[in-house]
């Protein structure tokens, strides 16, 4: 019995372009015998990369990008300086992202690529209003027919299908990762519970799929609340994001055994943002199946507030890391 349904898991939309099904194949392959290793970037120039090449010799396989400056509700005369200068870095970087992956395929490196979305209140809001503190956007809203939140949901869901479109022209699959971190309530989409973000959820994957003809996605869903998980149907991996207090070398077991309980233990599962690397040598004795991890940006990657050289260098020196 176990075996025959292991062969009818498939991706959760069953149209998903050839490259996107071969990507799933290919994380559900190296789950448990590697881990991918990523990095999140949020600029054209990727300093975090080159901090990555200068200091290993190596690159990271999954390359993380950000879609916040692509947001179409930004208040921009209400924004302080901060806001101001992370949306100017984030111009032009799908365009770049695009460009990347083309050049993976060409060189058959094998590049990966996926995409985090703060995502300015559809509505209203100032400053980062992706933040709850800052818009009185009520995800709630959206849900019910007929409303201007869901109206202006809708509208920006169809600016970013047609970024996300120029991916599936050219056959790059994306592990895209809507509604993050929707265990907390600091953003808007998580701000009434998680399981109004599981409905954003449902209502974005349906949108995508359905209307949009959006199938070069692999669905990352990012909570380990069980009464919120979107269903197997609606989702290709399980992550969570673990930014610790503190450095202590972990294969992260704990936070794996809480989030296949809450979700599923069919699906791939990743550490889809880390502030901490985990340690490789636990990892290869654990096994812990996590198919990638991806480190956040700047200062959780370059310098050694966060990771050390020494153990940047043994992650990307050991067999058991899949680089590019």
């Amino acid at each position: 019995m176990k075996m025959e349904k292991e062969e009818k898991m498939t991706t959760a939309d069953p149209k998903a372009t050839k490259e996107t099904v071969e990507l799933w194949n290919y994380l559900h392959a190296v789950a448990g015998k590697q881990i991918i290793t990523g990095q999140h970037t949020q600029t054209i120039p990727c300093e975090e990369i080159a901090y990555i090449r200068q200091t290993t010799g190596k690159e990271p396989k999954l390359r993380g990008f950000e879609l916040l400056g692509y947001s179409p509700n930004i208040n921009y005369a209400d924004a302080s300086p901060e806001c101001l200068t992370e949306i100017e870095e984030n111009k032009g970087t799908a365009e770049m992202a695009l460009q990347w992956a083309i050049e993976q395929r060409k060189n058959g490196n094998g590049g990966i690529l996926t995409f985090t979305f703060h995502w300015f209140s559809p509505l209203g809001g100032r400053d980062k209003s992706f933040y709850t503190e800052h818009t009185d956007f009520d995800a709630r809203e959206v849900l019910k027919e007929g409303t201007p939140e869901r109206a202006a949901f809708y509208h920006d869901m169809d600016v970013i299908a047609e970024i996300l479109r120029h991916f599936q022209e050219e056959r790059i699959p994306i592990l895209w990762r809507p509604f993050h971190e929707s265990y907390g309530t600091w953003f808007w989409w998580g701000a009434q519970g998680p399981e109004v973000a599981r409905n954003l959820y449902h209502l974005m994957f349906d949108y995508y799929t359905g209307e949009k003809d959006l199938h070069n996605l692999l669905w990352v869903w990012n909570s380990d609340v069980p009464e919120a998980y979107p269903g197997d149907s609606y989702v290709d991996v399980v992550s969570m994001d673990v930014y610790l207090p503190e450095y202590l070398p972990t294969d992260y077991a704990e936070t794996y055994k809480k989030l296949v309980t809450a979700t599923s233990r069919n699906k791939i599962t990743a550490l889809a943002e880390i502030g901490y690397l985990p340690d490789i040598e636990l990892l290869q004795k654990s096994r812990i199946p996590w198919a990638y991890y991806m480190t956040w940006s700047k200062e959780f990657c370059i310098g050694e507030k966060y990771n050390s050289v020494e153990n940047l260098k043994k992650m990307y020196d050991s067999e058991y890391a899949v680089t590019l």
